[in-house]
């Protein structure tokens, strides 16, 4: 049974994501020894950017803005569609930009897998625990609960998608086997997407940013019957992440180091170190300027 790692990556103005997906397609041949197919509307900018492109992506799938292709090559893309989000950069800097997200619904679809693992391109892999998804039997695993690294940081954004709404689920990595019930939810994914304003008054999210992260709760939220249930397992391990107010600022081949932003001091940080688990580093502008250093 074919296994791999899918990742979605489109450049906005100022972010970089090929670049991101690059650094992850590596990292999975090193820790994961997975393949990796990315999905991106720049594929002439990656492979002009990487030469071994051949070499480090199992296969690139370009998004075609407005030709509805039915090829399994082609993923389509709705001009109409626009999405804008706050991007921080440390405790003092923030940015607007497009967030280009919405594709990740049409995943089942997508890949060339029978068995996935959909990581966002700012995780950094640092062990092979994720290679025990393949290893289980439930055929569709994601993270309920994370762990913040700052250690005082309390998100209740992240326990529930609003105060009335489902429990949050992180679409951060996302492990699923092409089977008939995954079918179906990533077809109803497609049709939270398309209904989202709806779906944003029943559960009174109060963000009008479409978030993969409240679309996939939501889904796990009907496949269980509106209830607690046992659609969605867990991810293997602990989910760690740094948010856009921090700042990466070293990475080696399996340790990182952050500067954390301090609790009730805006714009101070303390400096703290990992070493052999994964991380899922929001600070993309952080992020990007390190694998520049890293890239030369």
């Amino acid at each position: 049974m074919s296994k791999g790692i899918l990742i979605f990556a489109r450049n906005n103005t100022q972010i970089d994501y090929i670049k991101q997906a690059y650094e992850l397609a590596l990292r999975s041949q090193e820790f994961l020894e997975l393949p990796v197919t990315v999905v991106t509307d720049s594929p002439d900018y990656l492979k002009e950017k990487y030469k071994d492109w051949k070499i480090v992506f199992d296969k690139v799938i370009p998004i075609d803005w407005g030709n509805n292709d039915s090829s399994t090559e082609i993923a389509y893309i709705s001009k109409e569609y626009r999405n804008k989000k706050r991007y921080n950069d440390g405790s003092l800097t923030k940015k607007h930009l497009e967030f280009k997200n919405e594709i990740r619904t049409q995943a089942y679809d997508i890949t060339p897998y029978e068995e996935t693992i959909i990581l966002d391109t700012d995780y950094i892999i640092c062990n092979n625990i994720l290679l025990n998804c393949f290893e289980q039997r439930n055929n569709f695993l994601i993270y309920k609960d994370a762990h913040d690294l700052s250690g005082f940081r309390e998100r209740k954004e992240f326990e529930k998608i609003s105060d009335t709404g489902p429990d949050f689920y992180w679409a951060t990595c996302v492990f699923f086997r092409k089977t008939q019930e995954n079918k179906i939810f990533f077809d109803l994914l497609k049709h939270i997407h398309e209904n989202y304003s709806h779906y944003l008054s029943i559960f009174q999210i109060p963000s009008s940013v479409y978030r993969n992260d409240h679309a996939f709760s939501i889904a796990i939220h009907i496949m269980n019957g509106y209830s607690k249930g046992d659609f969605a397992g867990k991810m293997p391990g602990t989910l760690y992440y740094t948010t856009d107010k921090d700042i990466l600022i070293n990475l080696t081949k399996n340790s990182l180091e952050f500067l954390i932003e301090k609790e009730n001091y805006l714009g101070e940080y303390t400096l703290i170190r990992t070493k052999d688990i994964n991380v899922h580093c929001m600070n993309k502008f952080s992020l990007n300027r390190i694998l520049d250093k890293e890239q030369l």
